[in-house]
Parts: structure tokens; C-alpha cells; sequence
């Protein structure tokens, strides 16, 4: 299974590479270094919906997750007002009962193959992807969160480069670990990892914006499609304001997904409630079948948060 996913992360960066970036910065290959970036204007000030706000602990959260021009990262590109209705007609199938709340996830912070400027090897999403993202998933009562892929970077200086839209009352965060690397590691190359305490600093970050700034429960999300992923998962700590979910990412048939939920749900921080991840294209392979709404919130413990890519 872990040969298959890699090959799939493998073929997904090298997409990347060679073509431009979630957020518009152009790719080069390995060993060229890219130019400065432009500076960028002045970002007009945000305006607020009037509606805006957390979704409530007990809502379900259905996802698509996406970035601009980058169909290979997920449904939510493009038209964003045509894969917000497609969101949606999704959620419309879910059996009736839950209050469902959409979400938008964004790949804000994007793991490439070079290295960039400052050798990171990610590039950040500018202020006006995240206004139009933001501004999509307000269109649709949704909230958004800003999915992280570190490269080389750590977590907590990413996710605090996003501040200003954090200070939002429906913008949260969604970590990716498998595309934080060590030094010397090409991102895609192999799974990159992180630790409780890690989590446990961006979640402390987000607890003390919450407090300072009077908002809503944040959503912290972070993503793991494998046991080596995250290392030490008990050392995040609860955090009021800050509502934590683990995504478990495995890919394949329903079989193999079962399989790495029992795995990756076992042991989890009690204040950590479940996300699943659902892929249109790599669960269906071979004749597969996409697993069902019903089939997805039959699972063991019960998903909070279901996202497709």
C-alpha cells in the first residue's frame, strides 16, 4: 500500500513541476533557480460576511479541496462558483439528519520540487487567491481552511504568514505532513512527516488569535495517509478555541481504506475527532466504487469532517 501511494505522490508532484503552481508561480527544474518574486501591492483591507462565522462542533463538514489551476490538486479550481455547486449536489446526497457545513480547502502553501529563493521548496498563495477562495466559500455559507504543505519550512511560521486571514472567523487551517521534509529531502521524493508537538505549537498559536481577537472555534485539521506520518500524535494538547481533526488519507478501494482508518484512528488524543479523505480518481481505479455517504459516516468512530479530492 505504501509503494502505491508514493507512486501516486510521486506522479502528483512531478505534475506540479511542470506546469504552474497552485498559486501561480512558475516551476523549475530541479537544480535551476527560479527568479525573485515580484513585489506584491498592498492587499485591500478584508471585507467581512455578515453571515461569517465557525461551523458549530456538532455540524458535519463536507469538503472539496483545490487551488487555483491545478486540477490534479482536487475538484475546487476553476470555476469556483461552478465547483461550489458541485460541493453542493454532493452534500445533497448525504442522508438527512446532520447539519452539514461546506468547506473549502485551499492548498495555500504549496510543496514543490525546487528548492525556491530561500530553499524551502514551497511557495505561498497570494492575498487575492485567498480573498477569492475565501469570497467562494462565503457565497456557499461554507468556511474556509488553508490547507499547509510546509517543503523544508516548519508549520508554525506558514500557518503565521496566513495570519490576517486567520483573524477571520470562518478561515481555519489544514495541515499536510507528508510534505514537510527534512534537509536534504526533495519534497515527493519520500513522505515528509511531523510531531504532536509541532501540532500542538500551531494549535497553541491559533487558541491565543481566538482569545486575542474574540472569534469563534478555529478548525485545525491535519492530514495523514500513513502511520509514519505523525510521530508522538499525544503531544498535542487540547487548546480552547481550537477544534482539531485528523484526516486519515488513505487511498484505494473501500477495503484498503477501512484498513488504514483502524490503523490511523487507534491511539488518537481524545480531544481529536476524525476527517476522511475520499479520491475521485485513485479510489476508482481497477472498477473500485467511490464509498458512499452512507458507507463514509458508518465508520468507526463517526467522521467529522469528510473531504474529496
Amino acid at each position: 500500500m505504501l509503494t502505491k501511494v508514493v507512486s501516486r505522490r510521486l506522479l502528483l508532484t512531478l505534475a506540479l513541476a511542470g506546469a504552474a503552481s497552485a498559486c501561480g508561480m512558475p516551476q523549475h527544474s530541479r537544480g535551476d533557480q527560479p527568479p525573485p518574486p515580484e513585489p506584491m501591492a498592498p492587499s485591500p483591507p478584508i471585507t467581512t460576511s455578515a453571515s461569517a462565522s465557525a461551523p458549530a462542533p456538532t455540524a458535519l463538514l463536507v469538503g472539496f479541496c483545490g487551488a487555483p489551476g491545478s486540477t490534479a490538486l482536487g475538484a475546487m479550481t476553476g470555476d469556483l462558483d461552478a465547483a461550489g455547486r458541485k460541493l453542493q449536489e454532493t452534500i445533497g446526497t448525504y442522508p438527512p439528519g446532520h447539519t452539514i457545513v461546506p468547506v473549502v480547502e485551499l492548498i495555500a502553501t504549496t510543496a514543490h520540487r525546487s528548492p525556491g529563493a530561500d530553499g524551502m521548496y514551497r511557495s505561498r498563495c497570494s492575498d487575492d487567491t485567498v480573498r477569492n477562495y475565501l469570497d467562494a466559500a462565503r457565497r456557499i455559507d461554507g468556511v474556509l481552511l488553508l490547507n499547509i504543505q510546509p517543503g523544508r519550512a516548519d508549520f508554525l511560521p506558514e500557518v503565521q504568514a496566513y495570519e490576517r486571514w486567520l483573524t477571520e472567523p470562518d478561515v481555519g487551517v489544514a495541515l499536510d505532513p507528508e510534505w514537510a521534509v527534512d534537509p536534504g529531502i526533495v519534497p515527493g521524493e519520500e513522505f515528509g512527516s511531523t510531531t504532536g508537538a509541532e501540532l500542538d505549537g500551531v494549535a497553541a498559536y491559533l487558541s491565543a488569535l481566538v482569545d486575542a481577537h474574540r472569534l469563534p472555534d478555529k478548525v485545525m485539521a491535519y492530514h495523514q495517509v500513513s502511520a509514519s506520518v505523525v510521530h508522538d500524535e499525544r503531544s498535542l494538547s487540547p487548546h480552547s478555541g481550537v477544534s482539531a481533526i485528523k484526516v486519515v488519507d488513505g487511498i484505494g478501494p473501500a477495503s484498503a481504506k477501512h484498513a488504514t482508518w483502524r490503523k490511523l484512528t487507534s491511539g488518537m488524543p481524545d480531544q481529536v475527532r476524525t476527517g476522511f479523505k475520499l479520491f475521485f480518481d485513485e479510489d476508482t481505479r481497477n472498477g473500485s466504487v467511490l464509498m458512499n455517504p452512507a458507507d463514509v459516516l458508518a465508520l468507526d468512530p463517526a467522521p467529522s469532517y469528510i473531504v474529496y479530492e
